[in-house]
């Protein structure tokens, strides 16, 4: 690793601050990301700056129609958390599959969907849910969040410190793990909102990152059930190729998961 200065600020003013005075600095949420990047000295930060004891940035709160996740909330807390369980028990499910239990136990929503990694599982239940993401300076509706592979709408210095769920009438999600790193090859995200409108979000196959996925969403929307995707082809087009699955393997893997998941949300 590269010589860097470390702080451990208290609040959301203290970090925005320090982040202001280093020439090339960075954020730290759970450090699944930046930490194994730094050691293969792929990033060099001046100075990294750990968001990780910032009370204001911990925490659940649930209300009629909304579920709040802090960003700073932990992987592990998320899942095991009673309002998390009662409101959408499918944020539960979907943390529950992320890495093993060191990744649960340090990872974080806020630095996940921060990342943007193409084959990251919270992105896709912030899309599907049609969540919103509030940082430090605005708010921002998760269609306009994720920009591509890596990318997203948040400027320079700007920290995610909540992300807040409408409550669905009905969620899943289902993945299709890679055996090593227990990544998304392929994850789906299927909502039912409490008006009636479907969405669904696919995250690990597309070449642009996470996804909507219209055909399935229409065809929810006619009939909530597995077998109404029967007919479903999901084109190749644009779906990432690699050595542990192609093209073609990937786009059926969007439609076998999202069977999947609107099967478990019943």
């Amino acid at each position: 690793m590269y010589q860097t200065t470390y702080h451990r600020p208290s609040t959301v003013a203290d970090a925005t601050a320090l982040f202001a005075k280093g020439t090339e600095a960075k954020y730290l949420a759970g450090g699944q990301t930046l930490l194994p990047v730094m050691k293969q000295r792929l990033a060099a930060p001046s100075d990294v700056i750990d968001l990780a004891r910032i009370k204001e940035l911990v925490g659940v709160e649930a209300s009629a129609d909304t579920l709040t996740i802090k960003a700073a909330t932990t992987y592990y807390d998320i899942m095991t958390d009673p309002a998390v369980n009662k409101t959408i028990p499918a944020i539960a499910h979907l943390t529950s599959t992320l890495g093993d239990p060191a990744v649960r136990y340090r990872g974080t929503i806020g630095g996940s969907i921060a990342n943007n990694d193409p084959a990251a599982d919270f992105p896709a239940a912030v899309l599907a849910l049609d969540a919103t993401i509030t940082t430090n300076t605005r708010s921002i509706k998760a269609a306009d969040f994720f920009k591509g592979l890596f990318s997203t709408a948040l400027e320079d210095g700007e920290i995610i410190t909540a992300v807040s769920f409408p409550i669905p009438e009905k969620a899943a999600y289902a993945k299709f793990r890679h055996p090593a790193s227990r990544f998304a090859l392929t994850g789906v995200f299927v909502a039912k909102t409490k008006g009636g409108d479907v969405r669904v979000a696919a995250t690990g196959a597309s070449q642009n990152g996470v996804m909507r996925v219209p055909a399935i969403e229409a065809a929810l929307k006619a009939s909530w059930s597995a077998a109404a995707l029967d007919a479903i082809t999901i084109p190749a087009t644009g779906m990432i190729e690699d050595i542990h699955g192609s093209a073609v393997y990937r786009a059926n893997l969007i439609k076998v998961m999202a069977q999947r998941a609107v099967a478990d949300a019943g």
